[in-house]
């Protein structure tokens, strides 16, 4: 695949007698916007924490943007992170900090910028995101959960990285506020060029706005392809899933 950005190569990963991953390989293209499915225990979230260095798998390699991330040192992953973003599944921002605060964090941790000129970055990214200026004095707490889905977002998009890892990003969310932050992620991916891998469950997302699906069970890669090439997959966890929320006319409507 050329420009690749992420390159997985027979991942293994064990919890005690646990094996979550059996030789998982899978390669992710610039401005390619993928979707990790499978069913809850597949490994789908650690997959994405093994990415960005957060665990280490049991074997296996992970390239991400170059850097082969389980040699990389201190230095080089905090070089990595500058070029990548992550929203968490439950947003995870600081509960005591206000929104703007929450998306001023990466400017404070990665670079030497004034606050006079970190205030007015944190307005842009608000913006980017389609919340008002004022959402950026409101707590956490004051937020709804879709406001805190985007400044979350915001967040991850601070330092214009290059990739976005986003874990279950509509869950909890409405079925109008989980459209809308489809259509944003859309929207975000293809005016920055952004790649985006994402885990979800949620098939609205799947059907409307992913490039790619990556299928997960067994601790290995079931399908991977075009979502219409993995919605005709045999394999029965798949058709089922396929199935739950199909359309008249089949999995993606007449």
């Amino acid at each position: 695949m050329a420009d690749t950005v992420l390159q997985i190569d027979s991942l293994v990963t064990r919890f005690g007698r646990n094996q979550v991953h059996d030789g998982v390989s899978l390669r992710i293209g610039r401005g390619e916007v993928v979707a990790l499915i499978g069913g809850s225990g597949t490994g789908k979230s650690v997959l994405l924490k093994e990415a960005i260095g957060l665990l280490r798998p049991t074997a296996g390699r992970i390239e991400l943007l170059g850097q082969d991330v389980g040699r990389a040192d201190e230095a080089q992953m905090n070089a990595l992170r500058r070029r990548f973003g992550m929203l968490f599944q439950d947003g995870a921002l600081f509960s005591s900090l206000s929104a703007a605060e929450n998306i001023a964090v990466p400017f404070r941790e990665h670079t030497h910028l004034a606050d006079a000129l970190i205030a007015p970055l944190v307005g842009f990214k608000l913006s980017l995101v389609g919340l008002a200026p004022d959402t950026g004095s409101r707590m956490p707490a004051q937020l709804s959960g879709g406001m805190r889905k985007r400044v979350a977002l915001a967040r991850a998009l601070a330092l214009e990285p290059e990739v976005l890892f986003l874990d279950e990003p509509t869950s909890g969310l409405d079925p109008i506020g989980a459209r809308a932050f489809d259509r944003l992620i859309r929207a975000l991916a293809d005016s920055l060029g952004l790649t985006v891998l994402l885990v979800t469950h949620d098939l609205d997302t799947l059907l409307s706005i992913i490039d790619r699906a990556v299928a997960l069970a067994h601790g290995k890669v079931i399908a991977d392809g075009p979502v219409p090439t993995v919605a005709a997959s045999d394999d029965p966890w798949l058709k089922a899933y396929f199935a739950a929320r199909a359309p008249p006319g089949g999995p993606h409507g007449t």
